[in-house]
């Protein structure tokens, strides 16, 4: 069959039929999710070698940026007379031997092994008879790279069965026959303006490159692109969501605020002042609200959202909080309905735990407007539940709903103003994407006298030290949870070795805190089993309970300080920072251990961060760098962030330049232009379903 006859459009030609490749290359290029020329043109290169600089040993020179190839021979690692940890690799080269030496890396030991061949680049200095790279960028080689003697070579994802020079050829091969039919969708004047090439030369540099700095400038052009569609769509969402006379204005008066304000026992922070003045200042507009309010664990955002809450209930509106679990659920209802103890608004929770007669009691309470303020799980976006006229939704950490969930509150003509929370600290580039349709409010400052939690990496013979330091504190009467990954048993380990809740909880009970009091809480358990434990629990009548991360966010015991992770490596630095929150939230020192079998050098030196910091922020972009987007937030289980080709680590400069761009756009008359026709349509197409945007664009 001809490709030619049967297609129109020359990019959709399947790539059996693209010139070099056939049907057993085409079989391989399928586990890429490489089906047509087009998704050819499109797969970039995960780096480029730059065998351009590569110079034999007598060729270098001291203090400018080259590069030199050869294989490890040697390794070694050592403290130097002041102090400093060095690493250091011998490589065999071309004409003699050369050193890369790190200082204060020993993780970068582990990252070579004798005899594979790498690529240092970067400025040497000739020390102790041989040149030495200091911190060289380093990339290792594979045998095509090997048989190149020179050029900008790029670096593909391969699959097993398929070479590189193989990918080389079938990409070079898809530009030369291909690139010239890709449709240019960015008008003239805006690629002027952000200095962009157009589309066809980019991918042909790309994958052809003559220099590093055309490849840079040609991926530039290819990721901006991704990243200014994503934005248009958020910012069409957000133009669809301000829409003036969708929502209920609720003004607050200086009496509303009076009131409120009486209701707390403390005295609100400065972070949370401004909070509460920028979600005050919306929800006196009558176009709907959407706000993200971030804060670091512990810093109070939860007295904001009853603040936004009673405030709509005072304008005469119903109030919603959406919370992701149940146990998060009873969390804000006990806090709530203990704050609103002699108060006249009514009030319930929505969640499973209700009998079929207290439901339909509900939901019929709901339905007529008599019920004001509702709190539960997702129970509350069911279609069962019909609101008379709501006025505000709370949507507790947003990033374990999808965005079809929020927008359910915001179905119909009618919108009512939504809050957002988070108390996972989101990194900027997330902030800009996850949630870059959302106006932000961050809270930083803790409330005064709260302390930090003081954080120990355990292997080895400390474990016995941080056991006994365990056991004394719970003697004085404090409180501590055991925080392990999982639930059961893998069936590939030793009972006795695991670190799963259920052999940690059999194994502590008959060791390590023999004779203490204590229970077990995991995700399996019924609501009302897990109620009983964190009631023991609360009530002093339990010493320690052994969980899973269920206690992640919302649980609040002001007795328990001690906290002990078993395989720390394996959580995320955000999430294990979420755990320690748990913990030194009343007037005791908190103590956080995270045991860890002292093996994965890298994983070690990783948790050491939370040694050092207990700034959420910091900590979260540090996970972010290491780890990535749908870990950082715990959503990977909901697919990652709708992006062709761009990534959030590695473009955030990118996505800096074009989100103003986009939004600029948006507002301006140019978007209405025949010129952007192109632009609209592929906007509307990517993303119109997702978010709900308006077709007319």
């Amino acid at each position: 069959m001809s490709a030619d006859a049967s297609i129109d459009d020359p990019l959709l030609t399947p790539a059996q039929f693209v010139r070099g490749v056939g049907p057993v290359r085409a079989e391989l290029l399928a586990k890429l999710e490489l089906f047509t020329a087009r998704d050819l043109l499109f797969y970039l290169p995960r780096d480029v070698l730059d065998l351009s600089q590569v110079r034999a040993v007598h060729e270098l020179a001291a203090d400018v940026v080259q590069s030199i190839r050869g294989e490890v021979v040697d390794r070694d690692a050592r403290y130097t007379s002041s102090g400093k940890h060095m690493t250091a690799v011998l490589l065999k080269c071309d004409g003699g031997f050369v050193r890369g030496v790190w200082f204060n890396q020993p993780y970068m030991l582990h990252k070579f092994q004798h005899g594979e061949r790498v690529l240092f680049s970067g400025k040497a200095k000739f020390r102790d008879k041989r040149w030495e790279f200091g911190h060289p960028n380093v990339q290792w080689l594979q045998l095509d790279d090997e048989e190149t003697t020179g050029g900008v070579l790029p670096r593909y994802g391969l699959t097993e069965g398929l070479k590189m020079h193989e990918m080389r050829r079938i990409t070079r091969t898809a530009v030369e026959d291909y690139a010239q039919y890709l449709p240019e969708e960015l008008p003239q004047p805006l690629r002027d303006r952000c200095r962009l090439l157009p589309l066809a030369t980019a991918v042909r540099q790309i994958h052809t490159p003559a220099s590093v700095a055309e490849y840079q400038a040609g991926f530039r052009r290819v990721i901006f692109e991704d990243l200014l569609e994503f934005q248009l769509a958020l910012a069409l969402r957000r133009q669809a969501w301000k829409t003036p006379g969708r929502a209920i204005a609720l003004p607050v008066t200086a009496k509303i605020d009076s009131r409120i304000r009486r209701l707390f026992s403390f005295q609100l922070t400065a972070g949370q002042n401004q909070a509460i003045g920028e979600v005050a200042a919306d929800l006196a507009r009558d176009q709907a609200m959407h706000r993200l309010l971030q804060a670091d664990v512990g810093a109070g955002k939860t007295a904001v959202a009853i603040y936004a809450m009673l405030t709509a209930v005072a304008n005469g509106v119903q109030a919603v909080l959406m919370a992701p679990t149940e146990l998060l659920a009873v969390q804000h209802w006990q806090t709530i309905d203990t704050l609103l103890a002699h108060s006249r608004v009514q009030r319930c929770l929505l969640t499973g735990q209700l009998t079929a007669a207290q439901r339909r009691d509900a939901l019929e309470r709901i339905r007529t407007g008599s019920m004001q303020l509702i709190i539960g799980t997702q129970a509350v976006i069911q279609d069962a539940v019909q609101f008379a006229r709501l006025g505000l939704a709370v949507i507790d950490e947003q990033h374990r709903f999808g965005v079809q969930q929020r927008a359910k509150f915001s179905a119909g003509e009618q919108q009512p103003h939504v809050l957002v929370m988070t108390a996972t600290p989101i990194p900027r580039s997330l902030c800009l994407t996850q949630f870059g349709d959302l106006d932000l409010s961050t809270i930083r400052e803790l409330p005064p006298g709260r302390q930090r939690v003081v954080t120990s990496r355990v292997y080895g013979e400390g474990a016995k030290k941080a056991w006994e330091f365990f056991r004394q504190k719970l003697r004085e009467g404090r409180q501590g949870y055991l925080v392990c990954p999982r639930i059961d048993i893998a069936e590939d380990e030793d009972d006795q070795s695991t670190s799963s809740a259920e052999a940690v909880f059999r194994r502590v009970q008959q060791q390590e805190l023999q004779g203490f009091r204590i229970g077990l809480l995991h995700g399996r358990l019924s609501s009302d089993q897990k109620d009983e434990v964190m009631s023991l629990f609360r009530d002093g009548e339990l010493d320690a309970i052994v969980t899973t991360t269920v206690i992640e966010v919302g649980i609040d015991v002001p007795n328990a300080t001690l906290m002990a992770i078993f395989d720390a490596e394996r959580f995320g630095l955000s999430q294990l920072h979420q755990l320690r929150g748990r913990i030194s939230r009343g007037k005791f020192q908190g103590y956080c251990f995270l045991f860890s079998d002292g093996t994965q050098v890298e994983g070690l030196k990783r948790l050491g961060a939370l040694e050092e910091s207990a700034d959420g922020f910091r900590i979260a972009e540090a996970d972010f760098e290491q780890r990535g987007p749908g870990d950082v937030l715990g959503v990977k289980q909901h697919g990652t962030l709708p992006l062709r080709s761009a990534d959030l680590i590695r473009d955030k400069a990118v996505l800096e330049e074009a989100r103003p761009v986009a939004f600029d756009l948006i507002t301006s008359a140019e978007w209405h232009s025949p010129d952007y026709a192109a632009l609209r349509h592929t906007v509307l197409t990517r993303f119109g379903r997702l978010y709900d945007l308006p077709q007319s664009g």
